[in-house]
């Protein structure tokens, strides 16, 4: 069987903070990790609260820089790329969904997921056209014009979820996407992620609390003592 592609691989990434008191030793979050994303699978990244997960998934989207180590996105390390080249990879290659939908309060919802579509390079009309199948797909198609204070908790995140996929990218990374929803809507929200993600066979990135969604990923990690282990 042939051995899928890697899209993401983290190569002994380590980070550090500065401490918070004057004179203090700087913080290591997280110490010579190794991690590999291959193409079609899900890896879900759980621990305590503080542990890092946010931290690594940060670094993995380039979206924060590592003290030592290499990050290697579908065979380009993220380090030799300037800001609007890392920009433009961003939005047209990965996804992004965290636990706070992140609208624009000023757009509705077929703006926001149109936005992004405009951005990397596609028409107003193709954009639009994008994002008005992926809002039916969601089940928002009642739902088009309203803006974001006009949506449930649980319909924001599914604009979310239309919006991470409007440019057909390799990677959705996702940030407790469920965390401040109540139990029907996560579900819902949960259901629906995996269900596209596997349907069109994308890679995903999950950090979360909730070890029942962790478990339907392909690969759970469990970041401790500054490293990856993997569940049994």
């Amino acid at each position: 069987m042939m051995k899928s592609a890697e899209v993401l691989t983290l190569q002994q990434v380590s980070k550090s903070f500065p401490a918070t008191l004057r004179g203090g030793q700087p913080i290591q979050i997280l110490e010579q990790v190794d991690l590999c994303l291959c193409q079609s699978t899900s890896i879900a990244i759980t621990g305590r609260s503080g542990s890092g997960k946010s931290t690594l998934l940060q670094i993995s989207a380039g979206l924060l820089s590592c003290d030592g180590g290499h990050v290697l996105f579908e065979g380009r390390q993220l380090s030799d790329l300037d800001d609007a080249k890392l920009s433009m990879l961003r939005c047209k290659r990965m996804g992004f969904i965290f636990q706070s939908s992140l609208l624009l309060d000023d757009f509705n919802a077929l703006e926001n997921v149109q936005i992004p579509a405009m951005i990397a390079g596609y028409s107003e009309k193709e954009a639009q056209k994008r994002a008005l199948k992926l809002l039916q797909t969601v089940g928002l198609e009642d739902r088009l014009y309203h803006t974001s204070d006009q949506l449930s908790g649980g319909e924001r995140q599914r604009v979310a979820i239309a919006r991470a996929l409007v440019n057909e990218p390799a990677v959705i990374f996702a940030d407790e996407p469920t965390g401040s929803l109540d139990e029907r809507n996560a579900q819902l929200v949960e259901d629906l992620l995996l269900d596209l993600v596997s349907k069109r066979k994308l890679s995903l990135m999950l950090i979360t609390h909730n070890n029942a969604f962790a478990s339907r990923c392909d690969i759970v990690y469990h970041l401790h003592n500054r490293n990856l282990e993997v569940d049994a």
